[in-house]
């Protein structure tokens, strides 16, 4: 079987795509913030405005929601086609909700997850769940897993690709010890949905503004909808509130377009030397004896606190983060790089730079640049 990476690599050549220019705007500003959240792609924006202009409920049982009903379905088949999943496809308002629901309404009453999942798996999986530890690279420690598993079926949290991190779990082997036991996974995949292949998990949620999509809307991929409790009216019974056929035919068309998949090697590329002069000048990169993501990176600059890199940064027009957009606002540390058990002075001291489709290699020296400079004044005054 290929590796999730060779998966992008090759699709690439399965998907001819123009490139899209910088994301540079008037102001020149530089946006390297896409796992936070990245541009809707043209082709999302047509499917949508074509969307509005047939509404109707799709609920409702006159001609009109009928036809929309049959778009919808439409749409259902070709996010499953482009995701290669052979199962069902419930619509949500993105990623938080899709988790939610299936922690909810899955069966097993223990819950476990990785000790370096997103804010909004902690939140669905609720206080009592067990955190499984990871490694100094961010990766699940299987020997936990499996001593976590004894007993009772549980539902299990893990993410395919860390947000902050980029560190890609192993998911096909923890799926395989997972339903071992009897229990069920729930797989974040919000940041590798279009980009990577998805894992066989019970439960996969996605977000459609991570790939080119629009923002509020996402999906729970079902592989059985029997291992999960109704609760609302809509979308077969397992979700409240009208379905939101514009957004979802954005999703599909971005999920189409494949504009990451078809960029990830260039990407790759990019980031690769982009880590090479960070290492030069001292930095760290976060996670990097482990498999990641080649859209995500995160650095350490030694005495140079993220909260100062951060307005530095965006006083030069380069738009970072400090980690995931749903928490780095308050600052604190992350329980992502307190999981890995880094020297407290590296913690204090890494930013996020997540690429898109139209990152460029202008972009790269420009945002290395500053670092240089904004590191070499770190020193200086440090001397």
């Amino acid at each position: 079987m290929r590796s999730r990476l060779a998966f992008y690599i090759g699709a690439a050549d399965d998907v001819a795509i123009g490139r899209n220019p910088p994301l540079l705007s008037a102001q020149g500003r530089l946006y390297l913030d896409h796992a936070a959240t990245t541009p809707v792609l043209p082709e999302a924006r047509s499917a949508m405005a074509d969307a509005l202009g047939h509404w109707a409920n799709p609920s409702s049982p006159h001609a009109d929601g009928r036809a929309a009903r049959s778009a919808l379905e439409a749409v259902r088949k070709t996010i499953a086609k482009a995701l290669g999943w052979r199962h069902d496809v419930i619509f949500t308002s993105g990623a938080t909700e899709a988790l939610r629901i299936a922690s909810d309404g899955a069966g097993p009453k223990r819950r476990i997850l990785g000790a370096t999942e997103h804010d909004a798996v902690v939140a669905a999986m609720g206080r009592e769940a067990a955190a499984l530890r990871v490694d100094a690279g961010g990766v699940v420690d299987i020997v936990a897993l499996k001593h976590a598993l004894e007993g009772v079926p549980a539902l299990v949290a893990v993410q395919l690709v860390n947000n902050e991190t980029g560190v890609i779990q192993p998911l096909d082997e923890i799926a395989e010890i997972v339903r071992g036991a009897g229990s069920l996974l729930l797989a974040d995949c919000a940041q590798a949905a279009g980009k990577i292949m998805l894992p066989q998990a019970d439960f996969i949620a996605i977000s459609g503004h991570k790939f080119g999509g629009p923002p509020g809307i996402g999906a729970l991929l079902i592989k059985d909808l029997a291992e999960l409790q109704a609760c609302g009216g809509q979308e077969r019974g397992y979700r409240r509130g009208t379905e939101n056929l514009p957004a979802a035919a954005g999703m599909a068309a971005a999920l189409g377009r494949g504009a990451f998949v078809a960029a990830m090697p260039e990407l790759a590329a990019l980031r690769a030397r982009l880590e090479e002069a960070i290492v030069a000048e001292g930095g760290v990169i976060i996670g990097g004896q482990s498999e990641r993501l080649a859209t995500i990176g995160a650095y350490a600059m030694p005495g140079v606190s993220s909260a100062s890199q951060l307005v530095q940064f965006d006083l030069a027009g380069i738009a970072v983060s400090a980690g995931s957009a749903c928490s780095s606002g308050s600052m604190k540390a992350s329980r992502v790089i307190e999981a890995m058990g880094l020297d407290p002075e590296i913690a204090g001291s890494i930013l996020r730079v997540s690429f898109g489709p139209s990152t460029s290699s202008v972009e790269i020296d420009r945002f290395l640049a500053e670092w240089r400079r904004m590191r070499r004044r770190g020193k200086a005054e440090a001397a």
